[in-house]
């Protein structure tokens, strides 16, 4: 099979580090939990798009980011078990490299250059699965897809729209257990 995964809050806590590095650059004291719409600028009122976006562009998100607890140990499974494993991501051209050496490549050290997918249109990618955080990316997509939780998509109906929602990758594995992956 082939399995897809997001980046972005799925391998790794990049909105995490987002907000904590805004509240530190603006003096602002926006918590994780108040992101609750897919575009950062609604939760950081009075900063323009260039300042809120910019900062993904800063080199200390990077140093910062960490990996998702067990992340690493499932998608080690899925790919012992023979499937294809690809990390498709909207990551900006401008810090592609440095994300994937700082934070992919360093704390999933099984992947490499040959497992990465840079679109912004996911559903175009052929796969029989796709891990993500994003609802755009799952909806109207032809596979099955796992959404994982996080504030901005917490009241969305996952299960009424053919979503299986997940909140760590312990529930990610129960899922792709039960679809027959692994």
């Amino acid at each position: 099979m082939i399995i897809l995964t997001d980046a972005d809050g799925v391998l790794e806590n990049l909105t995490h580090v987002w907000v904590e590095l805004l509240n530190e650059t603006y003096r602002r004291d926006v918590k994780y939990d108040d992101i609750r719409e897919w575009d950062m600028c609604k939760a950081f009122p009075g900063l323009t798009r260039e300042q809120v976006y910019g900062m993904e562009l800063e080199d200390e998100i990077y140093n910062r980011m960490r990996p998702i607890e067990g992340a690493a140990e499932v998608l080690k499974k899925v790919i012992d078990a023979g499937h294809q494993l690809y990390v498709v991501t909207d990551t900006p051209y401008q810090i592609f490299k440095q994300k994937m050496d700082k934070v992919i490549f360093k704390y999933y050290p099984f992947l490499t250059w040959k497992n990465i997918i840079v679109t912004s249109n996911k559903k175009i990618i052929k796969g029989d699965v796709l891990i993500d955080d994003g609802i755009h990316n799952l909806e109207g997509a032809d596979y099955e897809k796992i959404l994982v939780s996080a504030p901005y998509n917490e009241y969305y109906d996952a299960e009424g729209n053919g979503m299986h929602r997940v909140h760590s990758w312990n529930e990610i594995e129960n899922v792709l257990v039960n679809m027959g992956v692994l």
